[in-house]
C-alpha cells in the first residue's frame, strides 16, 4: 500500500489504538466535565458583572466554555499527541530506521495525530458537551452548514497544533531532553488559544498579538466559527488565517527535518 491510501490506513490504526484506553478515556471525560463546571460558574460571574464583555452575552460565554473541553483533547494543548512516540525515538536514534523508509515521515505521524484526534473529538469532546447541556444554557447553530466549516475549522486546528508539536519532537535531534520547551510549549498554547479566557476580551494591543499566533487557530477561531461570532467572508478569513499557518509551520518542519538529518545527535552516543 502507498500513497493516501497508505496514510489512510494509518489513521484509522490510530483511531483503533486510541480506543483501547478505555479507562483513561473515561476518566479524562469526567475531568474535562468538572473543569468545565467549575469554568462556566466562573464566566457567569464574570458576565453577571460585565454583560457584553468582549462582544459576547453569557450564554455565549458558557458555550463557548463547553467547546473548549471538547477541543481540548483533540487539539492537545495540554500534553503530547500520536508524535509522542516520534519524540522517544529521535531520543533514542531509531527515527534512522523511519527515515529509511519509502514513506513520509512528517505525514505519517500527522496522519496518526489525525486518526487520534478524531476519536478523541467524539469520546472526550462530547460526553462533556453533552453534560454541559444538561446543566446550563447553551447555544448551538441549527444550520448544518455551520457544522460543517466548524469541523473543517478543526481539522485545521488539529494540523497547526500537530505542527507546533512536530517541530518540538524534532527539536530532539538537538536537545538531550524536550520537556522544558514542552511545558512553555503548553503555557503559550493555553494562554493564547482562548482556553481560560476567551481571546476577544484581551486588552488593545494584546489581543491584536494574540489574534496573530498560531494558537488562536487551536480553540478560538473554531469557537467563534460555531457560534456564528464569524459569518460570511470573516469565516473565510478565519480558515484561511488558519491554513496559512499550517501550511508555513508544516513546510517549516520538513525545512528542520532535511537539517537535522545532516547532524544528527543521538543520546548515548
Amino acid at each position: 500500500m502507498s500513497g493516501p491510501g497508505l496514510y489512510a490506513a494509518v489513521a484509522v490504526r490510530s483511531f483503533r489504538r486510541y480506543s483501547t484506553y478505555r479507562a483513561a478515556t473515561l476518566a479524562g471525560a469526567f475531568t474535562n466535565s468538572v473543569f468545565g463546571v467549575i469554568l462556566a460558574y466562573t464566566f457567569i460571574a464574570l458576565w453577571s458583572e460585565r454583560p457584553d464583555l468582549g462582544g459576547y452575552d453569557v450564554t455565549t460565554a458558557v458555550t463557548f466554555v463547553w467547546i473548549g473541553q471538547a477541543l481540548l483533547t483533540p487539539v492537545a494543548i495540554f500534553a503530547s499527541g500520536a508524535e509522542a512516540d516520534l519524540v522517544e525515538r529521535v531520543r533514542t536514534g531509531d527515527v534512522a530506521i523511519d527515515l529509511y523508509r519509502p514513506t513520509d515521515l512528517q505525514l505519517w505521524w500527522l496522519a496518526a495525530d489525525l486518526g487520534r484526534a478524531a476519536f478523541q473529538l467524539l469520546a472526550r469532546g462530547l460526553p462533556p458537551t453533552l453534560i454541559g447541556l444538561l446543566i446550563f444554557d447553551l447555544r448551538f447553530p441549527s444550520n448544518p452548514v455551520t457544522w460543517l466549516v466548524f469541523l473543517l475549522s478543526v481539522v485545521l486546528a488539529v494540523t497547526v497544533s500537530f505542527s507546533i508539536r512536530y517541530l518540538l519532537a524534532l527539536s530532539g535531534f538537538w536537545l538531550l531532553d524536550v520537556r522544558g520547551a514542552q511545558t512553555l510549549t503548553i503555557v503559550l498554547s493555553t494562554f493564547f488559544s482562548g482556553l481560560f479566557l476567551p481571546l476577544v476580551i484581551f486588552p488593545g494591543w494584546l489581543k491584536d498579538v494574540a489574534f496573530a499566533l498560531p494558537w488562536a487557530s487551536l480553540l478560538q477561531l473554531p469557537a467563534d466559527v460555531l457560534l456564528e461570532e464569524r459569518t460570511g467572508w470573516s469565516v473565510v478569513q478565519a480558515l484561511a488565517f488558519q491554513a496559512a499557518w499550517a501550511t508555513a509551520l508544516l513546510l517549516l518542519g520538513r525545512l528542520v527535518l532535511r537539517v537535522a538529518t545532516r547532524r544528527v545527535v543521538v543520546q548515548g552516543g
